[in-house]
């Protein structure tokens, strides 16, 4: 039977992974950000997706991730475990571990790298299903996985098959949002999954907004998801959007420098006293000159505190 998705709608940071100066993973710090975003009212947590820096985690620490985040979020939020991997062996292991742990959803990348066949990436989620007992997220990411983006026609095929229940489409484009909408009757729970374009996302008919900028965004994001979706206030959306624009530009623009998105959040976050930690290298922080530049642009846009500007919101 299909399974309820209620639940998995509003605003989900892809929650950052936080990391000590000697690369290894810091449960405590981590735990801490994973509470605060809960305290800024998020609907729910992604958990160990690409802002939390699956990529270069072992299995082993992927896993103690998936542990830690039971005994810090206590069923206050729904919980999605990000337990994809290349190999389906290794992406069914991880989820059924993730399943054990207590997972509420998992978020499964498209295999990367490679670029299997579609029918074999079809396939593969196929068997993943077979698998475990809650409900699958198709991450849609063509860009990062340098797979066959999946259409919405195929993850439609899926979702008949109750093989998939939500999708994270993460281009920058809000087409694929329509056709889902469209095309799936309400079966699937789909996120926008990009920075780009979440305002046009949330209006193309998406049930809620993945991304990393939700960390350091998300009282202004769930408030924007509020007025476009709950109050049906489409203009007011638009005016908290253009508040978050800033924080976009200062990585599509590289306003600080060649710098990762990961690294502005968590100099962010330092910024306002708050623990940022560290990425794992090579995502390198920013320097001394490039944080007094962080922090002279976010005072000009009315950043300096996270609550942000606050325009429209009061």
């Amino acid at each position: 039977m299909p399974f309820p998705l209620d639940a998995f709608r509003g605003i989900f940071p892809a929650a950052l992974t936080m990391f000590d100066r000697q690369n290894d993973v810091d449960e405590k710090t981590t735990a801490e950000h994973w509470d605060w975003l809960i305290e800024q009212g998020v609907d729910g947590l992604v958990i160990a997706g690409t802002s939390g820096e699956f990529i270069a985690l072992e299995k082993e620490e992927r896993i103690r991730l998936f542990r830690l985040a039971k005994d810090v979020v206590r069923g206050r939020v729904p919980v999605i475990y990000g337990s994809g991997h290349y190999s389906t062996k290794l992406t069914i292991q991880l989820c059924e571990t993730a399943q054990d742990a207590g997972a509420d959803g998992l978020i499964v990348i498209l295999p990367y790298y490679q670029r299997p066949p579609k029918p074999a990436v079809m396939e593969h989620f196929r068997r993943i299903r077979r698998s475990i007992d809650v409900p699958v997220m198709l991450y849609n990411n063509p860009g990062n996985s340098a797979c066959a983006q999946l259409t919405p026609q195929e993850i439609v095929e899926l979702a008949s098959e109750d093989v998939i229940h939500m999708v994270k489409s993460t281009v920058g484009s809000v087409e694929p949002i329509h056709d889902l909408r469209y095309l799936s009757a309400n079966r699937v729970a789909i996120f926008y999954g990009s920075f780009l374009a979440a305002y046009e996302g949330v209006l193309a008919g998406a049930d809620g907004w993945i991304s990393g900028i939700l960390n350091v965004v998300p009282r202004a994001a769930k408030a924007m998801y509020e007025a476009c979706v709950i109050q049906n206030d489409a203009q007011a959306g638009f005016r908290i959007w253009r508040e978050i624009l800033p924080i976009i530009h200062l990585y599509t623009y590289q306003q600080v420098g060649p710098v990762s998105d990961l690294a502005i959040y968590r100099s962010m976050l330092k910024i306002w006293g708050r623990p940022g930690g560290y990425s794992r290298d090579p995502f390198f922080p920013l320097n001394g000159e490039q944080e007094r530049a962080l922090e002279r642009l976010l005072e000009q846009s009315g950043w300096l505190a996270p609550e942000g500007p606050l325009h429209g919101r009061r």
